[in-house]
Formats: structure tokens, sequence, C-alpha cells
């Protein structure tokens, strides 16, 4: 932990309307942090993300893996997943993100960018398949990486910086008025995992 950890106010909105965005700083020490990224990173099962855009197949360089606690099907950029059972350490950090946010999910959909040159486009995680309004906790573990919001309507952004062992968590409206992403960078050169923690809204 560093000293300004105890300063970050998981109930501030970083959104100034329209939505609730709240980071937590840290939860998790370093050492932790540096054990669940190792293990994530050897136990998961990851893939390359496909995606269908104007009738092509994408491959992406970035790897995606899906869990939760049904073999839910989840579909986004045309082409459908369905979750593997969870793992030992998804259902530890589950629990702690549920006592952190005070919510509850059922799925987790997990990215590895290997590097800075991998990165997310703007979008929205408004799927059908989603709890309305739900709550998604974002962790981050590894390279620390900016992560930006755009409002669909005025364009207002805001931005922060994901550390490692972080928590992240958006809520009510900002899935219907905010697109975020990952911006690529040149600067970092080491990977970073996230796990976003969702609700998927029917049992499959």
């Amino acid at each position: 932990m560093n000293l300004f950890d105890d300063l970050i106010d998981p109930t501030k909105n970083w959104l100034p309307y329209d939505g609730t965005v709240c980071y937590y700083g840290k939860i998790l020490s370093q050492l932790e942090a540096n054990f669940y990224y190792s293990s994530l990173l050897a136990s998961i099962d990851w893939q390359n993300d496909e995606a269908i855009i104007f009738g092509k197949k994408i491959i992406t360089k970035r790897k995606v893996a899906w869990y939760g606690e049904k073999p839910f099907a989840y579909t986004y950029s045309n082409t459908t997943k369905y979750a593997l059972p969870w793992t030992a350490e998804l259902i530890e950090l589950k629990a702690m993100v549920e006592k952190e946010t005070g919510e509850t999910y059922n799925s987790c959909l997990l990215n590895l960018y290997h590097d800075g040159s991998e990165g997310m486009a703007w979008h929205s995680d408004g799927e059908k398949d989603l709890k309305k309004n739900g709550a998604i906790a974002s962790i981050s573990f590894g390279a620390e990486r900016k992560f930006a919001f755009k409002h669909k309507h005025t364009q207002h952004k805001v931005e922060l910086l994901l550390e490692h062992g972080s928590l992240l968590v958006m809520k009510d409206t900002t899935q219907s008025f905010w697109l975020h992403r990952l911006p690529p960078t040149k600067r970092i050169t080491s990977a970073r995992i996230n796990l976003t923690f969702r609700t998927i809204d029917s049992a499959q």
C-alpha cells in the first residue's frame, strides 16, 4: 500500500452526471496482488478474443476468458461465449469484491493485455444478457493503465489510473450514458490482467 491509499474515497462518484463510477484504490496488498496476478496468468483458460465486424471475423491479440456460477451464454461483438466454472482464485476474489461493494455477482469476464499496444476501443457494457443498470466491478493486476470514460452525448471525458490490485465499480446508468476504453500506450511493456465481475440477468 502507498501513503495515499488512505486518502482515496470509495464513495466519491467520478462521473459528473448520468451514472456512478467509484474507485476504491488498492484493495489488496502488493504481496496478495502479485500472488493473484501470477495465479491467474497460469490457471485461467485464456483465449484470443473474436469479433464479427462488418461480417468479417477479427481475432484480437488481447486474450479473454468467461467464467460464472452457471454456463451462462454471453454475446458481444456478434460472438457468444459460454461460462466456465469458477476457479478457486476467482471465488476468493468474487467474495472480496462482494464484501467491498455490497453487491453480488454471478459471472466474470477476464482480459489479458500483453503490453501497452493492446487496449480496448470505446464501448459500453450494455448487452441484453447483463442486469440492467447492474454493478460491474473491475479488478486490475499487473501494469498500471489509464482508463477513460466519455459521455455519449456531451463528449465529456473522465480519466483514471488503475493500479495493481485496485478496484473500480461502474453502476446505475453508467452503461446507458457513458462509453469507456483502455487507451493503447507505447510506454507500457508489461502485461495487465483485468477482471470484470458482473451479473447475467437470466439463468441459462
